[in-house]
């Protein structure tokens, strides 16, 4: 019988840090993400206070909303985005390095059905027609899921459908915000599994890592694979990585039984955040550092 991730994480105490209401942190990404970490912002300012970092790596990157709010907040003086989806690469490439004519095409489109099903359908030239691609699926897929076969907005927010989270100011906003910052953002597109070792390994103690790896196959639910086009990694070689390396790290995981044998196997520190589900069922998330943090 498989035990359910709330029974066997149990064990650890709540964070003193609650979950927050997302809309009380700054929106500093274009991109939404599913299992975007808006929420766990409070834990990561005080992670990053107190260990006093020059530089945040951020593999498995997503929407780097961390990575953003490190940079931003003068929480370190530099961060690296690490990110393997090829889709989600070309719209970091092209915000860090020329984000003015995203910007452009961003003020001149209005998403409907038919341009946003040609725009899925069509192939893409350059980094730029990418990247818009990219952005454009991604505010009007549900949930913001690129992964294969997610399907569009319906009735959407208010009942605007597929424009209702097509915020074009908003989005002009931000990637204006991130393009004063791009001397302390650096992106590498690939693995993280074969990147993240040789980046700590460089930088020693003055580096850190923020590590928000896709969901495990806990329960059979398989969620990642749903929500990720790289959706499979293997959690048991990245927390052996994580103990060998000098830098220090927070990591976000889901609460299964697996994680936690690991997390007791190599004596790491781990905390609970009770999240609320779209059904408002609470789901513990786990918060796992080398040093003890939030208890």
């Amino acid at each position: 019988m498989s035990v359910p991730p709330s029974s066997a994480c149990s064990a650890f105490p709540l964070s003193r840090l609650p979950a927050v209401n997302v809309a009380t942190v700054p929106q500093r990404s274009p991109l939404r993400y599913p299992g975007g970490k808006t929420w766990l912002i409070p834990h990561i300012r005080e992670w990053l206070a107190n260990v006093q970092a020059r530089v945040l790596v951020e593999p498995f990157a997503g929407g780097g909303i961390v990575s953003l709010t490190a940079v931003m907040e003068a929480l370190v003086d530099q961060a690296i985005l690490i990110e393997r989806d090829h889709d989600v690469a070309a719209f970091w490439h092209m915000v860090l390095e020329n984000g003015a004519p995203l910007a452009e095409r961003i003020r001149h489109f209005t998403p409907t059905r038919e341009l946003v099903s040609a725009l899925e359908q069509s192939g893409v030239r350059c980094v730029a027609e990418h990247a818009f691609r990219t952005l454009v699926l991604n505010r009007t897929k549900r949930a913001g899921i690129l992964a294969p076969g997610a399907s569009s907005m319906r009735a959407g927010e208010n009942d605007k459908g597929i424009v209702s989270r097509w915020y074009p100011d908003t989005l002009v906003a931000r990637l204006q915000a991130i393009g004063e910052y791009v001397d302390k953002l650096t992106f590498f597109e690939g693995d993280s599994m074969r990147l993240l070792e040789p980046l700590l390994r460089g930088w020693g103690k003055d580096a850190v890592a923020f590590l928000d790896p896709p969901y495990t196959a806990a329960g059979g639910k398989k969620a990642g694979a749903r929500l990720y086009a790289y959706s499979t990694i293997d959690h048991a070689a990245l927390f052996e990585m994580m103990a060998r390396c000098k830098s220090d790290f927070l990591m976000t995981y889901d609460g299964a039984p697996e994680i936690v044998a690991l997390v007791e196997k190599y004596q790491f520190q781990a905390v609970r955040v009770e999240m609320k589900n779209a059904h408002h069922h609470r789901l513990p998330e786990l918060v796992i550092t080398r040093e003890r943090r939030f208890s």
